[in-house]
């Protein structure tokens, strides 16, 4: 149970370190700092806060390409909020972007082809026509659908709370089915796909690439 939990951490790690504090931040402040002192003075704090992250992880020779794209995001979010004179405007792009992931799942999953799959390929390199396979498929599929259910709520909480025009909520929203939900989404996914990978009986990826035959002792470790 404890290399499990242990396994569990690093699977998150990979995806999370050094990255979370760019998405979470700015947006957190901006509300704040909107509370406070108004719109002007919180576009221009979240776009200094964002860019000082992008300029630290340059120094520190870390991977700065989620820093730049926040950066992009953060600039696009606060001049819809300014043109609009509406901080609500600021989430737009957020709530945009979420919309079209939860679109791009529906459409993987209408094609047969689930999005989990392209992400673990893109993620670990794995080669894709394993993915395919009908003792692994199911697997992603399923977790797929877990998924495009996170994001048709995040969505329609999204939407909702930004027509009502309340700022302070669709902040705390977006934080809480930010890193915490999407945490839990993630170690769900993990957990269960690897369970499902068993199930199915199928073979590890290492154990296709090596031609091996049945019976498989299947994936053990990633999904």
């Amino acid at each position: 149970m404890a290399s499990k939990g242990k396994e569990i951490l690093e699977e998150l790690r990979s995806v999370f370190l050094g990255k979370t504090l760019d998405a979470i931040l700015p947006p957190l402040l901006f509300a704040i700092v909107n509370g406070i002192f108004g719109l002007p003075y919180a576009i221009l704090t979240s776009i200094i806060l964002s860019l000082s992250f992008g300029i630290l992880r340059i120094l520190r020779k870390q991977n700065w390409i989620y820093a730049f794209g926040g950066l992009v995001t953060i600039t696009l979010a606060a001049s819809f909020a300014y043109l609009a004179n509406n901080a609500a405007n600021y989430f737009i792009p957020g709530i945009v972007s979420n919309a079209f992931i939860l679109l791009v799942t529906l459409v993987t999953l209408v094609l047969d082809k689930p999005l989990a799959a392209y992400a673990s390929h893109l993620t670990r390199g794995w080669r894709l026509d394993w993915f395919w396979r009908k003792d692994i498929k199911p697997a992603y599929r399923e977790v797929t659908w877990l998924w495009t259910l996170f994001f048709a709520l995040r969505t329609t909480i999204q939407v909702t709370l930004f027509l009502s025009d309340n700022v302070d909520r669709l902040v705390w929203a977006n934080t809480l089915m930010g890193l915490p939900v999407t945490t839990l989404v993630l170690v769900s996914s993990y957990v269960y796909g690897i369970w499902r990978l068993r199930k199915l009986k199928g073979p590890g990826i290492e154990e296709y690439i090596a031609g091996k035959t049945p019976p498989y002792k299947g994936q053990t470790r990633g999904f």
